[in-house]
């Protein structure tokens, strides 16, 4: 499931999948693109799983400049969350590369 000599994309435990962080592998995109982008990626990574939109426990975002790109990214998001949306943190952080502008982990269950 994804994994080199640093770390495992994907790691099941007891029913419980935790994904590492996903960014738009496009870092010309808007904040827009870039989310929409992660969340494709993401919903590839929860297929490989078995875990789907509703069977997710924990989203955590971090995201470039929050003052900027706060009410844009959640516009991609509020489009793309289940209706039984999972806990959620959103904070501002600096990125391990220049032209990313949002990360998304995950954690899940089985579907």
């Amino acid at each position: 499931m994804q994994v080199n000599d640093r770390m495992s994309r994907i790691v099941e435990h007891n029913g419980v999948v935790y994904f590492a962080g996903i960014v738009s592998d496009d870092k010309t995109l808007d904040i827009k693109g870039q989310a929409a982008r992660a969340l494709e990626i993401a919903e590839e990574r929860f297929k490989e799983a078995g875990v789907t939109k509703d069977t997710l426990l924990r989203a955590e975002i971090f995201v470039k400049d929050i003052y900027r790109d706060f009410a844009d990214f959640n516009s991609v998001y509020d489009a793309w969350v289940s209706t039984t949306p999972p806990a959620r943190a959103c904070v501002e952080a600096n990125m391990a590369s220049e032209g990313t502008l949002v990360e998304i982990i995950f954690t899940g269950v089985k579907a």
